[in-house]
């Protein structure tokens, strides 16, 4: 346990107002709190303004148990130490099955100490150093990706929570809409209630919980990391198989002889079976029925109806509403005519008169069973938030007195970066900015400072002698047994995420 006691032995807490920080000694027991540029004067018995460290016992303690990763698990998922490879030899933590993240480590701020765990191990044969620290970040924001089809607003239009500007709506990708949240210009660019309710957001969604947004001129979406978005208050259970002219792609040979034409309905990509190259290959004649919107190549047409929450992402509830004309020289009473959406969710089946009218009628029991493959192969709708930071100076500097080595370091895939364990994807160019699942961080994970700002676990690892060619804080090296296990949270590492170290670069690991 680093400095203090575990969650189970949190005081009371108390928030800090502006009065009382940065100030001077006062009441008899007051401290400062230097993890942050808030510097919460926090009385005995309580904690400072974020609940991350208290004044207990006259000390300045960290509240929340520091978090290590167990790789052996018994069959109920419990952490057992004796239960690895070789012989044990006593040892609560075992190197070769531990790895400590930043949760409840500590933080480096202010800029000239060092990380709080500069932690020693070896693997694979070699010796390793993983740095430790929960960095307090500023310049961060998510990435939420929302599997659906559904229409939640106009691109670049502004996403609320509590009526707050807290990001905007960008690029939709295959299958999903996308939103950016957060970010530096939400946190600390705005007001202060803007910032507050950005950072509070930001914070429930990297920790698992649910949060209502609202996007102007669109939907009001919930939201919860790794569970199915709500919008306009219906749960979205599919993320479509493909846009329209892929799914006639993937299903033409299964709709050819049981029909003459298929439409599949789509905002961005609506196909057209027997136009499209598929229908082509496989030898139907044009069926004369035109669909409105913009033709691209020959069975894709963009633009067929407005964006919404009707059939394929658009607004429409009537799929005939999309028909523009019926050529008498191409079509023929009795084509037979399957309208489906992207997700399988909506289909209709028409049959064409004697004076070329489209007419309902029964679904055949061929394409009833093709329309459910294709809801079939949809994947399950899920809200997915990634976390995305830049990582700076007070977190370099815990790590080396040449912060640009690390950077350098980084690059070069000779120190890996993760973030509670979670493996975290580096993004090239200048810096050191990463992106990480929160769904794969250890569970609440991340917390917060009042200026406002995120904090997040984050760990480097590299070899012992890479460290010390950084110019890594080698005095501050401690060895893995040397840590207080006394309140430590020991979680067992799942295996949906690779272990921490064993993909490493590390040279001259054993295979």
């Amino acid at each position: 346990m680093p400095d203090g006691p575990s969650a189970r032995a949190r005081v009371d807490t108390t928030d800090v107002d502006d009065a009382e920080a940065g100030q001077g000694a006062g009441a008899e027991g007051v401290i400062t709190c230097d993890a942050c540029p808030v510097l919460c004067r926090i009385r005995p018995g309580r904690t400072g303004a974020c609940d991350r460290y208290g004044n207990v016992d006259g000390a300045l303690a960290r509240m929340d148990p520091m978090t290590v990763m167990r790789k052996v698990t018994d069959a109920s998922g419990n952490a057992v130490p004796f239960a690895g490879a070789g012989d044990w030899n006593g040892a609560v933590l075992r190197p070769a099955d531990t790895f400590v993240t930043g949760v409840g480590s500590g933080t480096t701020y202010p800029d000239y100490k060092p990380a709080p765990f500069i932690v020693a191990s070896e693997h694979r044969g070699v010796d390793t150093v993983t740095v430790v620290s929960e960095g307090i970040f500023s310049y961060c924001g998510l990435k939420a990706k929302i599997d659906t089809d559904r229409y939640v607003g106009p691109e670049t239009a502004p996403v609320r929570c509590e009526g707050e500007q807290v990001g905007h709506v960008t690029t939709a990708e295959y299958g999903s809409q996308m939103l950016a949240l957060g970010g530096v210009r939400h946190l600390t660019g705005g007001g202060k209630k803007e910032g507050t309710v950005t950072c509070r957001m930001m914070l429930d969604l990297c920790n698992g919980e649910a949060v209502d947004l609202a996007i102007d001129g669109g939907a009001s979406l919930t939201l919860r990391a790794g569970h199915p978005p709500i919008i306009d208050g219906l749960g979205e259970e599919r993320m479509r198989v493909g846009c329209g002219s892929a799914t006639i792609g993937i299903f033409a040979r299964q709709w050819h002889g049981h029909a003459d034409e298929v439409i599949v309905v789509d905002d961005h990509i609506t196909g057209v079976l027997s136009e499209h190259q598929a229908g082509r290959f496989l030898g139907m004649e044009p069926s004369g029925i035109r669909v409105r919107g913009r033709r691209s190549t020959p069975g894709r047409y963009f633009q067929v109806a407005e964006p919404g929450s009707g059939w394929g992402g658009t607004d429409i509830t009537d799929p005939l509403a999309i028909i523009e004309r019926i050529d008498p020289r191409k079509a023929r009473p009795g084509l037979r005519l399957l309208m489906v959406s992207t997700t399988g969710e909506d289909s209709a089946y028409f049959i064409l008169d004697n004076d070329l009218k489209l007419e309902p009628a029964a679904m055949p029991e061929r394409l009833d069973t093709v329309v459910g493959r294709i809801g079939e192969n949809c994947e399950p709708a899920l809200a997915s938030i990634l976390f995305m930071a830049g990582a700076g100076g007070s977190l370099r500097a815990g790590v080396t007195e040449n912060p640009v080595r690390l950077t350098r370091s980084v690059h070069r895939a000779l120190t890996r970066v993760t973030c509670g364990g979670a493996p975290a994807f580096v993004w090239p160019g200048g810096g050191i900015t990463i992106m990480v699942d929160v769904t794969r961080v250890p569970a609440n994970g991340f917390g917060y400072v009042p200026t406002p700002a995120i904090v997040a676990p984050i760990e480097f690892t590299l070899g012992r002698d890479d460290y010390a060619a950084l110019g890594g804080h080698t005095d501050s090296i401690r060895e893995l047994a040397d840590i207080d296990v006394d309140g430590l949270r020991q979680e067992a590492w799942s295996g949906e995420a690779p272990w921490p170290l064993d993909d490493a670069p590390f040279p001259g690991a054993k295979a």
